[in-house]
């Protein structure tokens, strides 16, 4: 009868560990696909909340991933300590260079965009401006005809929730001359 391995050597352990770290490091450049999509599109707080949760989520069936590839299903503590540090050293170290240099491509390019596009932003100026003019009386000229009809608000007097009578409610007591009878 063969019994089943239930340990690691020590040397096993050593080589998950640094898998683990490796894998990390691996979800750190995937985060930092997501910053670089943050830099293109700006986004509002609940956005940045459901890319961060979903990322969680990335990392946390990774890490189920790795423990059933790696180390026959067995889920030990020290894979996520690894898979945090490789995160961390990746973050500190390459994903801090990599952020600063797509901020300086993103900016040249903006940059190199708006050269581009800046003969056709002052056309389009000068097109509004041309327009402008053209239409500014209208909002004036359509609003005089109503305030000359006399179709205005009815009459307030003559709203039926405004009436007194129809406060009071008709063949029903107060509490009071309940309890008084």
């Amino acid at each position: 009868m063969t019994i089943p391995e239930t340990f690691f050597t020590v040397n096993e352990e050593l080589r998950l560990f640094e898998l683990s770290c490796l894998f990390g490091a691996a979800a750190g450049a995937v985060y930092d696909i997501i910053r670089a999509f943050r830099l293109i599109l700006s986004h509002n707080k609940a956005l940045t909340a459901i890319e961060d949760i979903l990322f969680l989520t990335l990392c946390g069936v990774g890490l189920v991933a790795f423990s059933e590839i790696f180390a026959r299903s067995e889920m030990r503590l020290y894979f996520a300590i690894g898979n945090g540090l490789g995160f961390a050293l990746y973050f500190v170290t390459v994903g801090s260079v990599v952020m600063k240099t797509l901020r300086k491509l993103f900016t040249a390019v903006g940059r190199a965009i708006s050269l581009i596009f800046r003969p056709l932003r002052i056309f389009f100026c000068i097109m509004r401006r041309k327009v402008m003019v053209k239409f500014v009386g209208i909002p004036k000229n359509a609003v005089k005809p109503l305030k000359k009809s006399k179709m205005g608000l009815r009459n307030i007097q003559y709203l039926l929730y405004n009436k007194m009578k129809n406060k009071k409610r008709k063949n029903v007591k107060s509490v009071v001359e309940k309890n008084e009878a």
